[in-house]
């Protein structure tokens, strides 16, 4: 293969049109780089190595005979093990489950293969999505790729699909957002997560850890690719996701794109306190680069503090998770995450009269949010206040989560993009918040400075 195994979606689109590789060399070169690397990162929970290689050379036999069916035809990618397809099993990260086989596609995962995607694999989640750390007790515990000595965790609870991405063993990997789980794991690889609007994507066939708060997106290493996979999984036409191959290429030829007339919120200093002192530093240098776009930067002062909301968040989230998983949770013989069971069973605790008072407030909330939002385009924030913690030293029963579940609350949308690393050598995030329905603002916004940013290290694997 003649390609860098570090190409994005786009660019190894581009690839293929040009004739310097193939679907099939493509798959074969990845699950080489899975056999030799996911034995230590453990990022993976199947993978479909047979149907892979047999889809790529289908692939590349369909665009011989003119038959490409779009910019995605060939591109392999990876399903957080939430995720159905027919005939592959869901174990949602739960050892309850994990023979159980899914009767049927989901439908974001059936887009993805209509477009021409080869599913290489599942990757491993905290069981039922329910924590922020990535840790799983029974079916593994995906190994941050950015410290080869210390042990150290990846974030969740879609852990497996950020690891797969940042260490080029998949281009693309879709996970689950209820709080964070989409964000807190790539901002802590070191790669881009979209969190999308609740609702903008089909959640059918996937199994939920709360139905009012869930999403799915993209995890990628560009955001040229996370805002191409949102519209792909939206159902754009090949047509128009071609134009971000396009787009693409005019960032890559250092196109830098003016952010003039934006106005974007930045954390008021009550928002900064408790942050790790390197993660504030790289927020700070993220912020003088952001001033180069000529967007206009000013502290926003949320009605409600950002923790606020967070736990807001985390008593709805509670409560719709015991009515998915409690009757599970509640069988003391049940083989199942002990830490999952414990963050889980407080939901029997809330009443119908409290859970629909707390929706009322949400509703309440979200208004006078957006009233105090008004004039300003998006807002910015560290994606994690914290760089990822050694495994022994995880508190399972709390969430790492201060700044990305009051989006999800709000429902709003948010990106997270890499700031670079720490003196210590491991990654920072940056989110940008936008309303919600407004995901191409926050990925305009963050594509500009990813773009003034520059190129970043890969993770020592």
């Amino acid at each position: 293969m003649s390609t860098s195994l570090a190409h994005g979606v786009i660019d190894l689109a581009r690839a293929y049109r040009a004739e310097e590789t193939t679907a099939h060399e493509t798959v074969q070169a990845l699950l080489q780089r899975i056999e030799a690397l996911d034995p230590k990162l453990g990022a993976f929970q199947s993978v479909y190595p047979d149907d892979a290689l047999e889809a790529g050379a289908a692939a590349d036999s369909a665009r011989m005979a003119g038959h490409e069916i779009g910019p995605f035809h060939g591109i392999p990618f990876a399903l957080k093990d939430v995720i159905d397809v027919a005939g592959r099993m869901t174990t949602g990260g739960s050892m309850t489950t994990a023979k159980k086989t899914a009767a049927r596609t989901s439908e974001v995962a059936r887009r993805l293969i209509a477009a021409g995607g080869i599913l290489i694999g599942k990757t491993k989640t905290i069981e039922f999505s329910m924590g922020g750390w990535g840790v799983n007790q029974h079916l593994g515990t995906p190994r941050n790729p950015w410290d080869p000595h210390t042990y150290r965790v990846a974030g969740g609870s879609s852990s497996g699909s950020a690891v797969a991405v940042s260490t080029d063993m998949v281009p693309v990997a879709l996970g689950t957002d209820t709080g964070g789980s989409v964000r807190n794991p790539s901002a802590w690889c070191g790669v881009v997560g979209l969190k999308t609007t609740h609702g903008s994507l089909p959640m059918d066939g996937i199994i939920p850890t709360a139905y009012s708060l869930d999403t799915v997106g993209p995890i990628t290493r560009s955001v040229a690719d996370a805002a191409f996979m949102f519209d792909l999984m939206k159902g754009a036409e090949p047509a128009n996701l071609y134009r971000h191959v396009e787009c693409k290429r005019g960032i890559a030829n250092g196109k830098e794109e003016s952010l003039r007339g934006l106005r974007v919120g930045v954390l008021p200093h009550r928002e900064r306190e408790g942050m790790q002192t390197s993660v504030l530093d790289l927020y700070d240098h993220a912020l003088h680069r952001l001033r180069s776009t000529s967007a206009e930067i000013e502290v926003f002062e949320p009605p409600m503090t950002y923790i606020e909301l967070a736990h807001a968040n985390r008593e709805i989230a509670t409560a719709e998770a015991y009515t998915h998983h409690g009757a599970l949770m509640e069988d003391a013989d049940a083989q199942v995450d002990e830490d999952v069971r414990q963050l889980i069973l407080p939901g029997r605790a809330v009443s119908a009269r409290d859970y629909i008072a707390a929706r009322l407030q949400r509703q309440q909330n979200i208004q006078t949010f957006l009233d105090r939002l008004r004039g300003f385009d998006a807002l910015l924030t560290p994606t994690l206040g914290m760089t990822p913690v050694p495994l022994d030293e995880v508190q399972p029963r709390d969430y790492p989560a201060g700044f990305t579940r009051p989006v999800n609350y709000l429902a709003m949308c948010a990106l997270t993009v890499p700031m670079g690393l720490t003196p210590d050598g491991l990654p920072g995030g940056l989110q940008f918040i936008a309303r919600g329905g407004e995901e191409a603002t926050a990925l305009r916004i963050g594509r500009a400075y990813e773009t003034v940013r520059g190129k970043l290290e890969r993770p020592p694997v």
